[in-house]
């Protein structure tokens, strides 16, 4: 690691990474908190449709708002202070940007500032995972032929699982399976927003005290957020997609290995490769002992089985690895994340190596809107957490046979047909209005299904 060294260079040389963050929720904020005391990396502007709450972030973070905020991006360049505002296109197209960072958690707003930030020419770090999920392999094809850096965000866990994907290959293991551990039980799915804190244990008076969105906070529960973040990580790496969704199962640290494997040798898995979340809940609802609720992981094993795989097997014992009872499947796993705490490694690493810290490589997973209840014709989709549907991954070949409806698309139009309870929806069944997130997700499956898309 020498991100910090080359930092520490560019502060030297009085040229800084300059930043321009969109979006200042929580992970936005996360991020502030931690850019002010990285040296030679200067957050030059925030957008926000709500300048006031980026504001109130900044103070919240330890910033001293009214000195830093400078009155133009210009003035913000010049005097290493932040610019405010509420034109995000304003702020990619600004002098001197180098990295933007989109945290807005819109889909249709992340394929726009991506598009936009290829166009001027800078770096994206898409923390927003729903609109890599529904666009990504378009995306990152633009970046590629711009010649910029398309990166996943350091410290969510798809980037983790990334590079704990990347240090297995690169050790000479095959990679079993990866993934994180979340909260669930199969009556999740089902959770609305005003079901949803009964779930996680707190009211929904101190839910609302604490600016709690009910919706975005179903979307975790429901195993939706599970779905595309395992996804990213699926077109990110080459893993699989379960056939069938994931399946959740309960499993602590220390069952890794004996439970994330291929079913054939005693785990869960169909097959060797897939990407998979654990619970920490067990289907009768009591806790997992080691549970990995917020942590990321990989089951590994040696590529041969002769006499060389023995040797790694016996090393696995001898340093005290975590195996399944054979001692050939292994796991390792990181127990928490730190969210945009960490992003100050995807900047560094997209602006001084030009490298993301993981990046849509493919199309070979996808997210689809399954309903929740049985929803007659005329209802209007509600999206990702809400009371309608839940998102389902699936292989994305199996989506595009059945011309699922992504699960990034499904908020706010109308069913031209009843789908039953479990039923996938697809594009035939609703009415969906032209806008640019459609045009280019349908633009992306026709160049996948015609196999001409640029990978």
């Amino acid at each position: 690691m020498n991100l910090y060294a080359k930092l520490r260079a560019r502060a030297d040389e009085g040229r800084p990474v300059r930043v321009g963050l969109i979006g200042s929720g929580k992970f936005g904020s996360m991020f502030l908190a931690q850019v002010r005391t990285v040296p030679g990396m200067h957050l030059m502007a925030i957008a926000d449709l709500d300048p006031a709450r980026a504001r109130r972030a900044l103070e919240e973070t330890g910033w001293d708002a009214g000195a830093v905020v400078a009155s133009s991006f210009e003035s913000a360049r010049r005097s290493n202070r932040i610019h405010v505002t509420e034109d995000s296109e304003a702020l990619i197209a600004a002098d001197g940007l180098d990295v933007v960072i989109d945290a807005t958690g819109n889909p249709a707003a992340g394929i726009r500032h991506a598009l936009l930030a290829a166009r001027h020419g800078r770096h994206m770090v898409m923390v927003n995972v729903e609109a890599d999920v529904l666009a990504g392999p378009y995306l990152a094809a633009k970046f590629r032929k711009a010649g910029l850096v398309y990166s996943m965000a350091y410290g969510d866990q798809p980037a983790l699982v990334c590079e704990m994907v990347d240090w297995a290959r690169t050790c000479g293991f095959e990679v079993v399976a990866a993934g994180k551990g979340t909260k669930y039980l199969p009556h999740y799915a089902a959770s609305t927003p005003e079901t949803v804190w009964q779930h996680y244990g707190i009211s929904a008076e101190d839910a609302a005290r604490g600016g709690m969105n009910p919706q975005m906070f179903n979307s975790f529960i429901d195993g939706t957020k599970s779905a595309i973040e395992m996804a990213a990580i699926a077109n990110a790496t080459g893993l699989d997609a379960p056939a069938d969704g994931l399946l959740f199962p309960p499993c602590g640290v220390q069952d890794l290995a004996q439970v994330l494997k291929p079913a054939g040798d005693g785990g869960v898995l169909e097959k060797s490769g897939m990407v998979e979340v654990v619970s920490s809940q067990e289907r009768d609802g009591r806790h997992v002992v080691g549970d990995l609720r917020w942590g990321v992981f990989v089951t590994f094993r040696p590529h041969d089985s002769d006499a060389r795989g023995d040797y790694a097997r016996r090393c696995f014992g001898e340093y005290q690895v975590v195996t399944d009872p054979s001692g050939r499947y292994a796991s390792l796993f990181r127990p928490s994340h730190l969210i945009g705490l960490e992003l100050p490694v995807s900047v560094a690493s997209a602006a001084l190596r030009s490298e993301p810290t993981g990046h849509c490589a493919e199309f070979s997973a996808d997210v689809v809107a399954v309903s929740k209840k049985a929803l007659r014709k005329g209802e209007k989709l509600d999206g990702e957490g809400g009371h309608t549907v839940w998102g389902r991954i699936m292989p994305a070949s199996r989506s595009l046979a059945q011309k699922a409806l992504p699960i990034g698309l499904a908020h706010g139009v109308t069913l031209k047909a009843d789908i039953a309870e479990g039923g996938v929806v697809t594009w035939d069944d609703v009415e969906v209005a032209d806008s640019q997130a459609v045009t280019i997700r349908r633009a992306m499956e026709n160049a996948c299904t015609q196999d001409t898309f640029d990978r």
